[in-house]
């Protein structure tokens, strides 16, 4: 009986479509007897709840790692070829890992480096840089100042703008963003004066629409091949371009 009743709770729990059992067919008595002996065996075995829960938080992320594949498949231009993110490491690496960054998201900050020096180690990796900012009013024009940076001085500038942004500690008040500009030789009037033009509104809108399409909610996210990760990986971003190249080989 107690093996019986896990088989059931377990197959209930999970829903699938090879477990037939059906409580309707009872009459009253045999439900109320069944429902007191799931009871029964669930408060002497809380275990086998506890077990069914795992099973079924493990399908829903298999689930969801399925979703996000095919939203990365479905908009592989706007990704990976949007013909506005900076584009670092190898431009013909075999694989590509995308960014999207809030310059004033805490995380972003501390897996900076990290990614770098990725790039730097890996001389087959293509990094595309986007901005995505959603804490606020510093995040919004920290990325206005790095897209003007880049629509006037390059993708070198922008990469020393990158770099300065996410070291920023204070406010990113436009005397802030201007001594960034002087230091990295931009003309600070003509990047402060392009920041809420319509080319760099352009950008920014591109890559919210991008970002709401792929159900993205927080920064960093990471697509690396066909995988996109929410967070920043506890292992590193190593395992899933590895798991890029296979994929390729295979």
């Amino acid at each position: 009986m107690k093996r019986l009743l896990a088989t059931l709770l377990l197959g209930s729990t999970l829903a699938g479509p090879a477990f037939a059992f059906d409580i309707s067919a009872m009459n009253e008595q045999e439900k109320e007897a069944f429902g007191q002996a799931v009871r029964d065996y669930l408060m002497a075995n809380p275990e086998v709840l506890v077990e069914s829960i795992g099973v079924l938080e493990a399908r829903r992320q298999e689930q969801s790692v399925d979703n996000d594949r095919l939203l990365v498949a479905a908009n592989q231009d706007a990704i990976f070829n949007d013909g506005h993110s900076w584009v670092g490491g190898n431009p013909y690496g075999d694989v590509t890992v995308v960014e999207f960054l809030d310059y004033r998201c805490g995380y972003c900050r501390r897996v900076n480096d990290q990614v770098q020096a990725l790039v730097e180690d890996d001389p087959n990796v293509r990094l595309i840089l986007k901005e995505y900012p959603i804490l606020g009013q510093d995040s919004d024009s920290s990325a206005r100042f790095a897209v003007a940076v880049k629509q006037i001085a390059g993708d070198e500038a922008y990469l020393k703008a990158h770099h300065a942004l996410m070291a920023l500690r204070g406010e990113a008040s436009l005397e802030a963003l201007g001594k960034i500009a002087d230091e990295i030789g931009v003309d600070r009037e003509e990047v402060i004066n392009l920041m809420n033009t319509e080319s760099v509104n352009a950008v920014l809108r591109a890559n919210r629409q991008l970002g709401e399409t792929m159900a993205i909610m927080g920064t960093p996210t990471f697509i690396i091949g066909d995988e996109m990760l929410r967070g920043v990986p506890q292992n590193g971003l190593e395992d899933y371009i590895q798991a890029a190249r296979d994929k390729q080989d295979g």
